[in-house]
C-alpha cells in the first residue's frame, strides 16, 4: 500500500517538476506585447475609472436593429417572478401550462403555488440525500459520488422532469392556496440550514453504517431527519394543505368555487391527458455527444420512484424546426438555456454580437459552442417558456421570444428577444410534444439511453 501511495506521489511530483514557471525572458517579453499607444491609454483611462466591462463593450450598431415583433407568437397573459430562487424549472414548467387553465376555467389571469410543489420538491429531494446516503455508506468520503452527494445535498435548481416527479405524487394549487412566503422567495438561509441538518443527518447514518447498523436501523435514523426537515419546511414555507376550497372571479364577473379538491385531484383536472415523458420530449444541442442518441443523467430526480433526466440530443436545425411547429399550433414550451450571455438586461435583447470585449480589451475571446461547454465557460443556467418566433419571407426563423420569470420589470416587460444566431449558440434544451419531431428523431426515442453520471457537465 504505502509503495503506491510512494509511486502516486512521485507521478504528481513529476507533473509538478516538468512544467515551467515564468522565467525573466518571458516576463519581458510578455510586458513588450502591451503598447500603451494613445488609443490603448484611452481604454486604460476608461477602464480603470468604469468597473462595468460590459456597459463599455456594448455594440451600439446592434441597437435598435432588433425589435419585439413576432409572426407567431402562444397566447400567453401575466408574468410571474421568482424573486431571489432557483425555480426557474418550476416557474416555467408551470407556465408552459397557465394559458390553458385560464382557458378552462374562462379566467383574466391565474398562477399556481409554487411555494406548494416547492416544498415537496426539498422534501423529496431530502429523502433522495438520505437514501442515496445510505447506498452509498461503505464506500469512503473521498469516492466521488459521496464526494458529489454531500457538497450540495439539496437545492433549488432542477429541470422539467422534477416538476413531473413532484406534481405527479403530490399535485398543485393555485397561487391563492398556499401564497409565497419570506422564504420562498429567498431561499438562500432555508436552503443553507436544511443542507446543514442534511450533512450531520447523513454523517451520523454512515457513522451508523459503520459501526454495522442494518438497513432499517440506518431508515430510523433517517426518518429522524427528515422529520427536522419537514418541521424546517412547514416553519419557513408553511404546511401544504391536504384539501382545498379555491373561490375565483371569471372574465364574466361570476364567482364561483372549487370544493373539498385535492392537489392531485386539481392536477389531474388542469393537466392535459397526454402529458407525460412518453409524449413530452427533452430535446437537447449539445455538439461534445453525438446526435440522434438518448442520453439519460442517473440519480438526477427528486422522488425515489420519478423519472431521471432523458433527453435526445439533436441539431440545431431539427430542435428550432419542432419549436416553431409547436409555436405555430399555439403550444408553449420549457427551454432552457445560457441566458447570461449577450444579454442586454434593459433592452431585454440577446444576439452573440451584443456585447463586443474583443474590440474593446484587443483580445479574442471566440470558442465554438463545443469548446464552450467542455470549458466549463458555456452551459444551461436558466429555465423560461419559449412563446415566439419571427420569420423571413422564406418562413426561416430570424428571432424568438422567452416569457421570463423575472416580474414585469425585467427586460421587454418580463420577456426576451433573441436572434436566431443567439439560439444556435447558447439554446440547450426545450421540451417538446413527439408530434412535432420528424420521423427520425421519433425512431431515436425507442433508444436504450446511455447512462451519464450525476456529475455530468450537462447537470
Amino acid at each position: 500500500m504505502k509503495k503506491v501511495l510512494f509511486a502516486g506521489i512521485l507521478l504528481c511530483s513529476s507533473v509538478i517538476l516538468s512544467a515551467q514557471s515564468i522565467t525573466e525572458k518571458d516576463l519581458q517579453e510578455i510586458r513588450s506585447s502591451f503598447k500603451l499607444d494613445p488609443s490603448t491609454k484611452a481604454i486604460q483611462n476608461i477602464l480603470t475609472t468604469n468597473a462595468n466591462i460590459t456597459a463599455n463593450a456594448l455594440n451600439h450598431d446592434l441597437q435598435n436593429q432588433i425589435d419585439h415583433y413576432f409572426k407567431y407568437r402562444v397566447n400567453v397573459k401575466g408574468i410571474t417572478d421568482q424573486k431571489s430562487s432557483g425555480r426557474c424549472w418550476m416557474f416555467t414548467s408551470m407556465n408552459v401550462l397557465r394559458p390553458s387553465i385560464m382557458e378552462k376555467y374562462n379566467l383574466g389571469e391565474f398562477d399556481f403555488s409554487h411555494n406548494y410543489l416547492y416544498f415537496w420538491d426539498i422534501f423529496e429531494k431530502a429523502n433522495l440525500f438520505l437514501e442515496n446516503i445510505i447506498g452509498t455508506s461503505k464506500s469512503s468520503f473521498d469516492d466521488r459520488a459521496v464526494e458529489y452527494l454531500f457538497k450540495s445535498p439539496v437545492g433549488d435548481g432542477g429541470v422539467w422532469n422534477l416538476y413531473y416527479n413532484a406534481a405527479e405524487k403530490y399535485g398543485v394549487v393555485p397561487q391563492e392556496v398556499m401564497p409565497e412566503t419570506a422564504h420562498s422567495n429567498n431561499t438562500r438561509q432555508m436552503i443553507g440550514l436544511l443542507n446543514e441538518r442534511l450533512r450531520a443527518g447523513g454523517y451520523a447514518i454512515r457513522e451508523k453504517a459503520a459501526a454495522g447498523d442494518k438497513a432499517q436501523d440506518l431508515r430510523l435514523e433517517k426518518t429522524t431527519v427528515l422529520k427536522d426537515v419537514y418541521r424546517i419546511l412547514a416553519l419557513c414555507l408553511g404546511e401544504p394543505p391536504a384539501k382545498f376550497t379555491w373561490r375565483y372571479k371569471d372574465k364574466a364577473g361570476l364567482v364561483k368555487e372549487l370544493a373539498g379538491y385535492t392537489p392531485q385531484k386539481f392536477y389531474k383536472a388542469i393537466t392535459p391527458d397526454d402529458y407525460s415523458p412518453d409524449n413530452y420530449i427533452m430535446i437537447m444541442n449539445d455538439p461534445t455527444r453525438e446526435y440522434y442518441k438518448l442520453y439519460e443523467i442517473q440519480n438526477y430526480k427528486n422522488t425515489i420512484e420519478g423519472i431521471n433526466w432523458i433527453y435526445l440530443n439533436l441539431p440545431n436545425e431539427d430542435i428550432k424546426k419542432a419549436a416553431l411547429a409547436s409555436i405555430k399550433n399555439n403550444e408553449a414550451m420549457y427551454a432552457s438555456c445560457d441566458v447570461g450571455k449577450q444579454l442586454n438586461r434593459e433592452s431585454g435583447i440577446m444576439d452573440p454580437a451584443m456585447y463586443d470585449y474583443e474590440s474593446l480589451l484587443g483580445v479574442d475571446l471566440s470558442m465554438d459552442k463545443k469548446a464552450r461547454i467542455l470549458t466549463r465557460q458555456s452551459g444551461s443556467s436558466h429555465a423560461m417558456t419559449l412563446i415566439g418566433c419571427d420569420t423571413d419571407l422564406g418562413d426561416q426563423p430570424v428571432k424568438w421570444e422567452f416569457e421570463n420569470s423575472w416580474g414585469a420589470g425585467s427586460g421587454n416587460r418580463g420577456y426576451l428577444t433573441f436572434t436566431d444566431k443567439w439560439f444556435s449558440e447558447y439554446m440547450f434544451r426545450l421540451v417538446v410534444h413527439k408530434k412535432y419531431l420528424d420521423a427520425k428523431a421519433v425512431d431515436c426515442l425507442k433508444q436504450k439511453p446511455v447512462q451519464l453520471p450525476m456529475w455530468d457537465y450537462m447537470n
